[in-house]
């Protein structure tokens, strides 16, 4: 009888010494599993901290790296796409660093950062408008491994639609990506909305007869976008299911008695899967679009009189001049004029942009990696022992 009401006093009082308990009431393996347990709370909570803190880590870092990091390799190959006359091809990511280093040299360091802003702006419209959309219809945002088939035609036109939305303004922001800075006025944040409305309404962009009407660019802007996000998710999807059965096989649900509890997964069986099959889509999409992305490109930015520097050499500027009727026609003439690899123009810059996106993940994997095992360590030595 005193016993039990010390063990109460003990856990209503706020006494630091644990509560006690009769031993007739409880085996050895019951106190040695509520042992752990107790001593494993803290230790979880702690856990859930680094794993929100790294998540966020993670987060800004893929977010820098794709947007900031990658875009004087997205500059150069998109200058490389439109310049038809160029007779350096830059296949191989091994031409293309002394030209970017020749441009910096002349031009300074922020002209391979230029479009940078307008960007970020098209993908705020593009969010933007997915929203909307499907706030205002039955069209789903977001689906899952259980959508039906019409919400999946209802998502794809969704995507569809936004991506026709985006066309005008993707037009201004390619021209503030591959023009010169030597030859043209540095635009501002949001010149790009302005631009893209003028070249919607057809007000005050430069009326030449090679400037291609809005919905000409229409099925080759939709069609290169659909097909990205289809091929992009497929790998995604294929991938993420195959990390999680490899790590299911690998860390089996039944524990033994009498084992220890199990540390929580740590932050890469987190996170990193997802970062690792997003980089592998978006790799196997824009490699295997490569072609119908150099098209529409030249599509976007025929007749704009855009000047672009020199890609051969990194010295001086050309006009991007061509007289392209559509979208075959487009691929027709460069398979006749510049060989099936015109088609590949500037495809070493993808290729450097991918490493560095791979480099990055690699030393954000060792670094966080090597957290996760000195946080395991430290977990096993406060451990009770047996």
């Amino acid at each position: 009888m005193l016993s039990d009401k010390m063990a109460h006093r003990d856990i209503f009082g706020g006494n630091e010494e644990r509560a006690v308990r009769p031993k007739t009431q409880m085996s050895g393996a019951q106190e040695k599993l509520v042992t752990e347990m107790e001593n494993a709370a803290p230790k979880q909570e702690q856990t859930e901290i680094i794993q929100r803190f790294a998540g966020l880590g993670l987060g800004i870092a893929t977010l820098l790296t794709e947007n900031v990091l990658s875009h004087p390799f997205i500059v150069f190959r998109r200058q490389c796409q439109v310049n038809h006359h160029a007779y350096r091809y830059h296949l191989q990511p091994f031409s293309v660093v002394q030209v970017i280093v020749n441009l910096q040299r002349h031009q300074g360091i922020a002209t391979m950062w230029k479009g940078l802003g307008s960007a970020f702006v098209v993908q705020g419209i593009g969010l933007g408008s997915e929203t909307v959309i499907s706030e205002v219809s039955p069209l789903a945002k977001e689906i899952h491994v259980y959508s039906t088939i019409k919400q999946l035609c209802g998502h794809l036109t969704l995507k569809a639609i936004s991506a026709a939305i985006t066309m005008p303004f993707v037009s201004a922001s390619l021209v503030e990506i591959v023009q010169s800075d030597i030859a043209s006025e540095r635009p501002g944040v949001f010149d790009c909305i302005k631009e893209g409305l003028y070249r919607l309404l057809g007000w005050g962009v430069p009326q030449t007869s090679n400037l291609l009407p809005m919905y000409t660019l229409l099925l080759p802007t939709v069609l290169h976008s659909l097909l990205k996000y289809i091929l992009s998710s497929i790998v995604q999807f294929v991938l993420l299911q195959v990390m999680r059965r490899a790590r299911e096989a690998g860390h089996p649900t039944d524990r033994p008695e009498g084992e220890p509890l199990p540390i929580p997964r740590s932050v890469m069986e987190e996170y990193f899967p997802e970062l690792l099959a997003k980089f592998a889509g978006n790799l196997f999409a824009d490699a295997l679009l490569y072609p119908l992305e150099t098209v529409t490109v030249r599509l976007h930015l025929q007749g704009t009189r855009t000047i672009i520097d020199n890609t051969d050499h990194g010295y001086g500027v050309i006009p991007v001049s061509t007289r392209y009727e559509g979208m075959l026609d487009c691929w027709t003439a460069i398979m006749a004029d510049e060989g099936t690899s015109g088609l590949y123009k500037g495809f070493g810059a993808l290729l450097l942009q991918y490493a560095l996106h791979a480099t990055i993940l690699k030393v954000i994997q060792v670094i966080f990696t090597k957290l996760a095992e000195d946080f395991s360590i430290g977990v096993k030595k406060d451990a009770p022992p047996e």
